[in-house]
């Protein structure tokens, strides 16, 4: 007879995803997750297989709280100060949690970039073409844009994200502010 779970998978996926955010996948080790998670290593390879799926299970989890801050993006009617905005929200939670900083999936992104991963590379690929066609989307609310201006907009708006995900890392506040304002002053 299976055992009964003693503990929300949810929750430990949250603790997980905390973990390998701050340390990154290569450096959070089993024994890191025990600790974090409050489960031992058991129950993590019954519920997820191994490293590698809670691993999964977290960018997902992370996925779909950034899902959030995406659907804004969507809805909004501004166009380029929408994506402005997105900006702003994507990095506020670095103002005010010591413990994680950045972005999740850019500071995986980075991890993985060498490797040969195909899940991890695929639900990158598919968050970062997502984001794409959502600053393509706003910035076409701007009819005197031309189809290759929107293009050259996107991927640089595409690239500023990732490197304000990195500066949130290590920058101030005022600085991280300051990259976000000059990143929007001439689109």
């Amino acid at each position: 007879m299976a055992r009964t779970k003693q503990y929300n998978e949810t929750e430990v996926v949250e603790k997980a995803m905390t973990l390998f955010w701050k340390n990154g996948y290569e450096t959070t080790s089993m024994q890191m997750l025990e600790k974090a998670m409050g489960i031992n290593k058991f129950s993590i390879y019954s519920s997820f297989g191994n490293k590698h799926g809670l691993f999964l299970e977290s960018l997902k989890l992370y996925q779909s709280n950034v899902n959030k801050v995406l659907d804004k993006l969507k809805k909004g009617h501004d166009g380029i100060e929408d994506i402005k905005q997105f900006f702003y929200d994507s990095v506020s939670s670095s103002f005010k949690n010591d413990k994680v900083k950045g972005c999740f999936v850019t500071n995986t992104y980075n991890e993985f970039s060498e490797k040969q991963d195909e899940c991890i590379t695929k639900q990158m690929n598919q968050f970062m073409d997502n984001l794409k066609s959502i600053i393509i989307e706003k910035l076409k609310m701007d009819p005197s844009k031309s189809e290759d201006t929107v293009t050259k907009q996107a991927n640089y708006l595409l690239l500023a994200k990732h490197g304000l995900a990195a500066a949130a890392r290590v920058n101030t506040k005022q600085e991280i502010e300051d990259y976000i304002e000059m990143t929007f002053k001439n689109l």
